[in-house]
């Protein structure tokens, strides 16, 4: 199981270095959102404020850096870039799924890397909700003590698990678990998505049970329905292929899903998936997202060095504040408030969900 998993890790990252594995025909609906420009902005371009605070703690930029990898050797030099360079920024760091680090203590330090940097930095652990539910409450708190985790991230596969050879076919129970999860823990839960997105219906029942923090990751970026069906293609699995190609473009936007979510519960919100700018990022936070979450822009720097990190992010955050600027925004809590119009079927979406526009 263990070389099946480190297998399955390293083709992740073998085939979302190397291939396009964006979504070919749904977008994360940004471009249905249009922040009004302000002609008149009363507003100092360097003198505008990216603090954000994000589970009672105040960090320079409202950006995460989403959970990615972890398991295997390659993994390590990827976490301990990737750590460096949310320490530099103070902005909070997630790693990828850790069972294979629980299972194999060999494998522990490819995620414990990023607590070993530094005592100070935010890190957020990942376990599989699937997982959770099979192997119990004790995966998590493991995956918490492994790296000094502030705070877990349970994440929810549910199609990419159904297209994954040898994936799970059940998610009946899986509430229960995170219930008991969020009830044991001292640090608080977050519940993310893996590229489809989640509703206000979902979000509700996730916020009733005590979780603390919801990451969308909506459709539009990374599809990992096609990375599966990659790997069932080289597998010679024709059957998860073809199901593949059939849930392709699953999912909700995730401009969508962060208007499903955040104007439903009152936890905080990542809004997370496609995010490839600052101003998807300046739109993702005018739309209700308390943070932003971004992962594979970062997984090429991060196989590099830790300023190509720096730099693609400073890119981002230079764009976000332009953005704010030219919307006449101070800080964050203003640019949250921004005038905005809704367009095309992003309008339709909420005029049918009857979600506030």
């Amino acid at each position: 199981m263990v070389g099946e998993l480190s297998s399955r890790k390293r083709d992740h990252i073998r085939i979302c270095t190397e291939r396009d594995v964006e979504f070919k025909k749904k977008t994360t609906w940004f471009e249905y959102v249009e922040l009004i420009h302000n002609p008149l902005p009363e507003v100092d371009f360097n003198e505008i404020k990216l603090e954000a605070s994000f589970l009672s703690r105040t960090f320079n930029y409202p950006l995460v850096i989403e959970g990615m990898t972890g398991g295997i050797p390659e993994a390590y030099k990827i976490n301990k870039n990737l750590a460096e360079a949310a320490l530099q920024l103070n902005i909070p760091l997630g790693v990828g799924s850790q069972r294979a680090g629980i299972r194999n203590e060999s494998l522990k330090e490819t995620y414990r890397i990023v607590r070993d940097i530094s005592p100070s930095i935010f890190v957020i652990g990942n376990i599989g909700a699937v997982q959770l539910m099979e192997e119990g409450i004790e995966l998590a708190e493991k995956a918490v003590e492994m790296i000094e985790a502030n705070a877990l991230a349970i994440h929810l596969n549910s199609l990419q698990e159904l297209i994954q050879p040898g994936g799970a076919t059940t998610y009946r129970g899986i509430i229960k678990s995170i219930e008991k999860t969020v009830n044991r823990l001292s640090v608080p839960v977050i519940v993310k998505e893996v590229g489809c997105g989640i509703s206000r219906e979902s979000a509700k029942s996730l916020e009733k049970i005590g979780v603390k923090v919801i990451d969308v990751a909506g459709a539009g970026g990374t599809n990992w329905t096609l990375i599966e069906k990659i790997r069932a293609e080289e597998a010679g699995d024709l059957e998860k292929k073809m199901l593949g190609e059939v849930f392709l473009e699953w999912g909700i936007p995730t401009a969508a899903s962060i208007i499903e979510v955040s104007s439903t519960v009152e936890i905080e919100v990542i809004g997370s998936g496609g995010i490839r700018t600052g101003l998807d990022a300046a739109k993702a936070l005018a739309l209700g997202a308390d943070m932003v979450g971004i992962a594979k822009p970062l997984l090429k720097p991060a196989l590099e060095s830790v300023e190509s990190i720096l730099s693609y992010l400073r890119k981002i955050i230079l764009e976000l504040r332009t953005a704010m600027y030219l919307t006449g925004c101070r800080n964050i809590s203003e640019l949250k408030k921004v005038n905005k119009v809704l367009t095309g079927p992003l309008i339709e979406w909420c005029r049918q969900r009857n979600l506030p526009v």
